[in-house]
């Protein structure tokens, strides 16, 4: 089967996504390392006896994992391929 000029177009339509995620990503952990990094100096100075930047990492953390999942999982969890297959489902199901 020879590839048509369309199935080129899609594999280039999902490779951007995937890099736009990725992009994202890496912006996300770089984000993460510059606010826990900032919020420890500040927790340092103001209160070094509570660490209360490890409830900022914590958050960090579980945005982090989403995120590393969404990407490892290439949206098929709750994706595009999800959304339009449980759009069908409805259609067939309601009569109207």
């Amino acid at each position: 089967m020879i590839p048509t000029e369309s199935d080129s177009t899609a594999r280039e339509t999902r490779a951007r996504a995937y890099v736009r995620d990725l992009r994202a990503f890496y912006r996300l952990l770089i984000t993460a390392a510059l606010v826990l990094a900032l919020t420890f100096t500040i927790n340092l100075v103001t209160s070094p006896g509570r660490w209360w930047f490890l409830w900022v990492g914590f958050g960090f953390s579980v945005a982090i994992a989403f995120s590393g999942l969404n990407l490892l999982l290439h949206g098929r969890v709750l994706g595009a391929a999800w959304e339009e297959r449980k759009v069908r489902e409805y259609l067939e199901r309601d009569p109207r």
